[in-house]
């Protein structure tokens, strides 16, 4: 597969984590969407979007806004600030300023996404595309093969090693069994040209994964 077709691929992939379900009991609310949207002017900040409301996390402060029925398209207002989110742009006026044309980056969207939907871990690996998400002695779940296989242990084992500086994760669900091992990066992505302070090994069955990840909390 050339490095085009695999850039695609992943770009695919991503589309898919990002809209991809959480298992019960994460607290995800049907229909919620989270951007991390960056301005031309420098600002930034994070959109949690529901049918009714926004959560705007902004520097030094969270914003509830609600919607406003009559207004055409998205829009949010409340105590001085509007938010007009339009596909993968948006404006935000504050009671301070207007910050027009900002842009949501969906890479880092689908990392806020994982952290506001209670993921504590999450890392991601290519050749084929995976990514696994770790809810600390609550759930593991792991997404192989472009987003086509779904994997979901509950009541993962942790242990660590006193020979390393490294985490241990092990699973069982049905006939799957799963290993996961954590250790002190850093990793590159050379897929996404990013660095990541953790090294993974994911062992699924006897199927090993390499991959990438950080600490969401």
């Amino acid at each position: 597969m050339t490095r085009a077709a695999l850039l695609l691929t992943l770009a695919l992939f991503l589309t898919l984590a990002a809209c991809a379900g959480t298992p019960p009991g994460s607290g995800n609310g049907g229909g919620k969407r989270v951007m991390v949207y960056r301005c031309p002017d420098g600002f930034g900040f994070v959109a949690e979007l529901r049918s009714d409301l926004a959560w705007l996390f902004l520097p030094g402060r969270t914003i509830r806004l609600p919607r406003v029925a009559a207004a055409p398209g998205e829009r949010f207002a409340d105590a001085g600030y509007r938010f007009h989110p339009r596909g993968e742009q948006a404006l935000l006026e504050t009671p301070t300023g207007s910050h027009p044309g900002c842009r949501n980056d969906p890479r880092q969207a689908v990392w806020e996404k994982a952290k506001l939907d209670g993921v504590d871990f999450r890392a991601v690996g290519n050749e084929p595309g995976w990514y696994l998400e770790i809810r600390d002695r609550r759930s593991i779940l792991l997404v192989t093969d472009y987003g086509t296989r779904r994997h979901l242990f509950a009541g993962p084992v942790r242990t660590g090693d006193r020979r390393a500086p490294r985490t241990r994760y092990l699973g069982r669900s049905g006939d799957d069994r799963l290993e996961v091992i954590l250790e002190p990066g850093p990793c590159s992505d050379t897929m996404a040209d990013e660095t990541y302070e953790t090294r993974v090994t994911v062992s699924l069955n006897g199927r090993l994964l390499r991959g990438c990840g950080k600490a969401l909390h």
